[in-house]
């Protein structure tokens, strides 16, 4: 078997593998909606990207953007996939940004709102965005995420912008910490969020070591990289 062929059944394999704990985890927590999967494909190559939607994968995940801008041009299959931006979004990059992601998953202030805004319409696209939620208690600025109190104005203000579709809320689990408090902080969050944007469903939480927890507390759509691409491979 070639090496392209090897990797490609190790990711087959691997995806295998995280798809059945989704399953496991949904009809553990009494779901039958399903959860999707984001696989985040930062440091890997572009080659991985093309063996991930040869294996029916939709969506992979970023968080440098020079990076991902340029997978994503070196990518046979990079106009079929939604491309998500995770990692913390800088104002001075929202223009980048905005021309290569589909999903900006990373807001948590205000002043990137209006900025992203811009780039979006310069770019002639339509973002989804998500709110990122800060977990850890008490809140560690280093970490990203708006406070609790902060989200609603801060959806508010993505949902009236031209170029931006509100599509719910992110958080990433403090570690070490207790996954199930944190989850269950964004839940709550989520639930407040739909009361005035009831079209804000996403919630997306849970990666390689907590996806269950996630699922457990209503995620609907989970990030996972090294389950299913294996130890990182630094890009340079």
């Amino acid at each position: 078997m070639s090496p392209a062929g090897t990797r490609l059944e190790e990711l087959r394999v691997n995806l295998g593998r995280v798809q059945g704990r989704i399953d496991a985890a949904r009809i553990a927590a009494g779901r039958t909606d399903p959860v999707r999967l984001v696989v985040v494909t930062k440091t890997f190559p572009a080659s991985d990207v093309d063996l991930l939607s040869r294996l029916g994968v939709t969506d992979v995940g970023e968080n440098r953007d020079q990076e991902a801008r340029t997978k994503r041009a070196e990518c046979a299959a990079g106009q079929e996939l939604r491309w998500h931006m995770i990692g913390q979004l800088q104002r001075n990059k929202a223009a980048s940004v905005a021309r290569w992601a589909d999903v900006v998953e990373s807001v948590d202030r205000v002043d990137l709102v209006p900025a992203l805004d811009r780039a979006a319409q310069a770019a002639g696209r339509r973002l989804e965005v998500l709110v990122q939620v800060a977990l850890d208690e008490p809140t560690r600025p280093d970490r990203g995420g708006a406070v609790p109190a902060e989200v609603p104005a801060l959806a508010d203000q993505i949902a009236s912008a031209h170029a931006l579709q509100l599509g719910g809320v992110m958080g990433v689990a403090p570690y070490p910490g207790d996954p199930h408090a944190a989850f269950a902080r964004l839940a709550r969050v989520s639930a407040t969020l739909r009361e005035s944007h009831p079209h804000a469903t996403v919630v997306s939480a849970g990666m390689s070591g907590d996806l269950e927890e996630a699922i457990a507390h209503g995620a609907t759509q989970v990030r996972v990289g090294g389950a299913v691409l294996g130890d990182r491979e630094y890009v340079h």
